[in-house]
C-alpha cells in the first residue's frame, strides 16, 4: 500500500483511468476537462510569486554584480548551444526519415483557426520580443504572470538587496525568504490534487479527439519522439556525462513532475516545484532562481526540435523545394522564433506559425497537417523542455561551485528508499559590500 502512496503513481493511475475514459465514453471524458484546468490554474496561480520570492531569495547570496554577470553570461551561452543542436538533430532527422514525402498535400486551404494563430504570430518581432519583457508597471507583471517580466522585477530586487548594503538581518529579506516557505508549503497541498488534474487533462484531450487521434500521421509523431529520446539520452546525457551524473539517476529525480508535463502537455506547470526539488537536490538556490525561470524562455530544446521537424515535414508534405541553404537560413530564423511563450500546450505551434509567416517559401497552410497530432506533440515538447532545463541548472550550478554532490546522493537516496528528503539548508546572504570612500 505504501507504493500507491508515491505521488508518481497516483499520477500515472489517472492518466491511464483518463486514457480508457477518453475511449470507451468521449463526451463524459470531455465534460472532464474543467478538472485538468483547475489544477493548472492553481499551479499557474503559484508562479509568478514563486519566481520573486526564489530569485531574490537566491541573489540575496550573490556576492557582487560580477558573479551575477558570470552567470547569466553563462546560461544564455548553454541556452544557445544546446537549442542549436536540438534544431540540428530535428533538421537532421527529418531529411532523413522524410515523413512528409508521398503526401503531396498541396491543394489544402487555410484553415480558419491557422488563420488566426498566423495573424497574431505575424506581429513577432525580435525589438518587440525584448520590450515585451519589460512591464508596464510591477504589479502588472504579477497581474498577467509573464515568468520573463517577473524575472526582470526579481533580478532586479535581488540585486538591488545585494548591493544595496541590506544585511542578512533585513526585515525585508526575512519577509521575503518566510514568504517562500510559505509559497512552498501551499504548493504542496496543491500537488495532492495532481492525479485528478492529470486525469481531467487527459481524458478530456482522448475524448474530443478519438483513439484514431494516436495513429493519425504516426509516422511524424514517431520521427519526433524518437528524435526527442535521441536528444535526451545522448545529448543531455552527454553534458551530465562530464558532470559524472547519470541522465537516467536525473530522470528519476523529476518523475513525479514529468508525469504531471505528460497528463497536462504544460511545462509550465512544474516549473516551481522543479525549482524547488532542485535547491533540496543540491543545487545553489541563486543558480537555481536565476536559471530555470530564464530557461523556460531561453532554453526550450524540445520547441526547437519540433519546429524543425515541422519545417520539414511541411516542406515535404506540401512538395515545396526546400534547398540545405533555405534550411540553414530557417534555423537561424528559429533561434530567435522558438525563443519565448512556448511554456503551455500548444505554444510551440504558435511559435511555428510566426516562423512560416517569416519564411515566405514555405506555405501557411501546411499548419492544417499538424492540428490533428498537435497535442501528442505538445506533450512531448514539455517533457524534453522541462528535462532539459534540470540538466542546464545541473551542469551551469556545477560550474559556479554550486553543486553540493554529497546532498545530491543522499536526495535520491532518501527518494529511492520512500523517504522524505531533508529540506535544503538555508544559506547566509552575502555579506554588504563596504563602501569606498
Amino acid at each position: 500500500m505504501a507504493y500507491f502512496k508515491q505521488l508518481y503513481v497516483q499520477v500515472l493511475i489517472g492518466i491511464v483511468a483518463g486514457i480508457v475514459l477518453g475511449i470507451v465514453d468521449p463526451p463524459t471524458a470531455v465534460a472532464m476537462k474543467p478538472l485538468g484546468d483547475a489544477f493548472i490554474g492553481l499551479l499557474r496561480m503559484m508562479l509568478a510569486p514563486i519566481i520573486f520570492c526564489s530569485v531574490v531569495v537566491g541573489l540575496t547570496h550573490v556576492a557582487n554584480m560580477r558573479q551575477l554577470g558570470r552567470l547569466a553570461l553563462k546560461a544564455l551561452i548553454y541556452f544557445e548551444v544546446l537549442t542549436t543542436v536540438a534544431m540540428a538533430i530535428g533538421f537532421v532527422a527529418v531529411n532523413i526519415f522524410e515523413p512528409g514525402v508521398g503526401l503531396h498535400a498541396t491543394d489544402l486551404a487555410v484553415d480558419q483557426n491557422v488563420s488566426r494563430i498566423a495573424t497574431s504570430a505575424g506581429n513577432f518581432t525580435a525589438i518587440g520580443f525584448f520590450l515585451s519583457i519589460i512591464p508596464h508597471t510591477l504589479v502588472d507583471a504579477f497581474a498577467k504572470g509573464e515568468i520573463l517580466q517577473v524575472l526582470l522585477i526579481s533580478v532586479l530586487t535581488g540585486a538591488a538587496l545585494s548591493v544595496g548594503g541590506v544585511g542578512k538581518d533585513s526585515v525585508l529579506i526575512r519577509g521575503i525568504t518566510e514568504g517562500q516557505d510559505v509559497l512552498f508549503r501551499i504548493l504542496g497541498f496543491i500537488m495532492k490534487l495532481a492525479p485528478i488534474g492529470a486525469f481531467g487533462a487527459i481524458t478530456a484531450a482522448v475524448g474530443a479527439f478519438g483513439a484514431a487521434t494516436l495513429l493519425y500521421l504516426a509516422k511524424l509523431v514517431i520521427l519526433y519522439w524518437a528524435s526527442a529520446v535521441f536528444f535526451v539520452v545522448f545529448g543531455l546525457g552527454a553534458v551530465l556525462a562530464t558532470l559524472r551524473l547519470s541522465i537516467f539517476k536525473v530522470l528519476g529525480l523529476i518523475r513525479e513532475e514529468l508525469l504531471i508535463v505528460l497528463g497536462t502537455a504544460s511545462s509550465e506547470v512544474v516549473l516551481p516545484r522543479v525549482m524547488e526539488k532542485l535547491e533540496r537536490a543540491g543545487c545553489d538556490g541563486a543558480v537555481v532562481g536565476f536559471v530555470v525561470p530564464s530557461g523556460y524562455s531561453f532554453n526550450l530544446d524540445g520547441t526547437s526540435i519540433y519546429m524543425a521537424i515541422a519545417v520539414g515535414f511541411i516542406a515535404q508534405a506540401t512538395d515545396t523545394p526546400f534547398t540545405l541553404g533555405q534550411q540553414l537560413g530557417v534555423l537561424a530564423i528559429l533561434l530567435l522564433t522558438s525563443k519565448g511563450g512556448t511554456t503551455v500546450a500548444g505554444g510551440a505551434f504558435i511559435k511555428l506559425a510566426a516562423t512560416l509567416q517569416t519564411v515566405r517559401s514555405l506555405p501557411l497552410n501546411g499548419l492544417g497537417l499538424l492540428f490533428g497530432v498537435d497535442r501528442l506533440m505538445a506533450t512531448c515538447t514539455a517533457l524534453v523542455n522541462v528535462i532539459g532545463n534540470v540538466v542546464a541548472t545541473l551542469y551551469i550550478a556545477r560550474s559556479e561551485n554550486g553543486f553540493d554532490r554529497a546532498r545530491w546522493d543522499a536526495y535520491l537516496t532518501a527518494k529511492d528508499r520512500g523517504e522524505e528528503p531533508a529540506p535544503a539548508p538555508v544559506a547566509e546572504p552575502a555579506a554588504a559590500p563596504q563602501s569606498a570612500h
